[in-house]
């Protein structure tokens, strides 16, 4: 799994729900600047902040994991057409 994506999927989900940086990190008990920096890649949650902003988000953690996933596995499509369309 590409570990950057987990920020991006976490971002997606939150932006889903409509909820701000400051609304999810205060649910999760974490600091905005902290979540800010994991949905941008520069930092990989440890499995107990997942837990908790999955949570926030109202989401089991494995139903977020399984969404990170899915966005991974659709990155990986788009880039097999982009590829494909290039030779």
């Amino acid at each position: 799994m590409d570990l950057k994506l987990i920020g991006k999927g976490i971002r997606a989900c939150r932006k889903q729900r409509k909820l701000t940086l400051e609304v999810t990190s205060g649910l999760a008990g974490i600091d905005t600047s902290h979540l800010s920096r994991i949905e941008n890649g520069e930092y990989i949650p440890q499995i107990d902040t997942f837990i908790r902003i999955a949570l926030a988000l109202g989401m089991s953690p494995s139903a977020l994991l399984k969404s990170i996933e899915e966005m991974e596995h659709q990155q990986i499509e788009t880039e097999r057409k982009v590829d494909t369309h290039k030779d």
